[in-house]
Parts: C-alpha cells; sequence; structure tokens
C-alpha cells in the first residue's frame, strides 16, 4: 500500500506541455508515480489521447504557438481544480542547419515553439499559481555553449535560461519559484518522429558526449527525477537556477 507522505507531489495539481512524447511523458509518468495530479498537452489530438490514456493523465489538446488554445487550456484547468501548482513548460523542437540553409519559417517555428511558446504559456496559466507554486522552464544543456549548425536551437534555449532569471525575480515576491531544467543529450525516440536526427545533429550529439565526463547518453528517467525535484518542497527555496543534468558537459 502506498504512503502518501512519501509521495513527494501528493496533492499537487500539474500541467505538462509537450506532454506527450519524449522528456515530457516521462516527467508526467513520474509525477503520477509521485502522487500528482497531471494534464499533458500536445498538438496533435491522437497522441495527446494516448499518451494521457497510457499514463492515467488528462490530455488536453493545446498548440504553445496558438495564443487562443493557451487560454482555453489555461480556462480547462481552472474549472477542472480552480488553481494550478506546478507548470513544466516543455513544449519545444530542434532542428540543425548552417546558417545558410536556414529560412525565415525556419527561424519562426524554432523560436515561434521554443521561446514565444514556453512564454505564452507561464503567461496564460499565472493567474492559476499561487504561493508556493512552482514553474520548471525546459532548458538545455547546451543554453551557454555554441556549435556549427546550431545557432537556432541554442538561442531559444539561452533565451529560456534568461527568462528563469528574470522571471523569478518578478514571481517571487508572490511566493512563485520559477528555474529552469536543462538536460543534456537523451534520445526518446522523440527526435525521429519529429525530423530531428540527421547527419549534423548526429555529429553534434557524438561530439557532446566525447566531451562529458560520463561519456554517455543520458535516460529519461534521470531528467524526470530532477523534474519531481523542481516541482516538490525540496526546492523551496530555489528561485531562478539552472538545474543541469547533462553528464557535466556544461560544467567542464
Amino acid at each position: 500500500m502506498t504512503d502518501l507522505n512519501t509521495l513527494r507531489l501528493a496533492g499537487k495539481r500539474a500541467v505538462i506541455t509537450g506532454g506527450t512524447s519524449g522528456l515530457g511523458l516521462e516527467m508526467a509518468r513520474r509525477y503520477i508515480a509521485e502522487g500528482a495530479e497531471v494534464i499533458i498537452t500536445g498538438s496533435n489530438p491522437e497522441r495527446t489521447a494516448a499518451a494521457a490514456a497510457e499514463i492515467g493523465a488528462e490530455g488536453v489538446v493545446a498548440d504553445v504557438r496558438d495564443h487562443a488554445q493557451l487560454g482555453a487550456l489555461a480556462e480547462h484547468v481552472r474549472r477542472r481544480w480552480g488553481g494550478l501548482d506546478v507548470l513544466v513548460a516543455n513544449a519545444g523542437i530542434g532542428v540543425f542547419a548552417p546558417i545558410a540553409d536556414v529560412t525565415p519559417a525556419a527561424f519562426d517555428r524554432q523560436f515561434d515553439i521554443n521561446v514565444k511558446g514556453v512564454f505564452f504559456s507561464v503567461q496564460a496559466l499565472l493567474p492559476l499559481i499561487g504561493a508556493g507554486g512552482s514553474i520548471v522552464l525546459i532548458a538545455s544543456g547546451v543554453n551557454a555553449k555554441g556549435a556549427p549548425g546550431a545557432s537556432l536551437y541554442f538561442a531559444t534555449k539561452a533565451a529560456v535560461r534568461s527568462f528563469a532569471r528574470s522571471l523569478a525575480a518578478e514571481l517571487g515576491p508572490q511566493g512563485i519559484r520559477v528555474n529552469a531544467l536543462s538536460p543534456g543529450v537523451v534520445r526518446t525516440g522523440f527526435q525521429e518522429r519529429a525530423g530531428m536526427v540527421d547527419e549534423a545533429s548526429e555529429a553534434f550529439i557524438r561530439s557532446v558526449i566525447e566531451a562529458s565526463p560520463l561519456r554517455r547518453e543520458g535516460a529519461p528517467e534521470e531528467i524526470a527525477r530532477a523534474a519531481v525535484f523542481l516541482a516538490s518542497d525540496d526546492s523551496s527555496y530555489m528561485a531562478g537556477s539552472d538545474v543541469v543534468v547533462d553528464g557535466g558537459y556544461m560544467n567542464v
């Protein structure tokens, strides 16, 4: 029999954007195991429904690029729970290309999802988060690095890291903690489905692993455990931080 007193997220209500696959789905699975009620979002209705059924979450279709859909998500959460304890702004993509091959459409898509999507997800759901709430922004272990062919993706994740600083300063006086979580190289199958794995990205992944002290890729559950920590009261005195879980790549 499960002891509710040992569950780190017991009684907490969490929304995880981009929670239908990859790290978002693993984080949602772990949150539920730790006692949270979870809503996951995705832009594809079929995948959202299937993922929610798989882990016992509630699925809501909401494309983070669509301001109206984010507003509808916030209204759904308000009617469903009345408030929110944890928001994980996870939805994101990564496309690698040399500067000569980047089109305005590709630029806009990556920034619309990874930067605008994060910011306006927080804006939409913030009125539901009270004192003691936690906002976790999913950045990346490359947010302070540079690499050929990675200018767009790295820039979007640097922006997310910056959001964590400024939003922590703005929302901290309200008792709301904002922190970033920066994963390293983790393969989940999402990358292949999203068309993110090509020769350029594979070369980058190999270079990261070779430059990391642990010399390996991460596992989804290793990132999810850090996400639980940031959502739980164990991190109650943390704000504006970047929890880097990348095998040491950023720090050496």
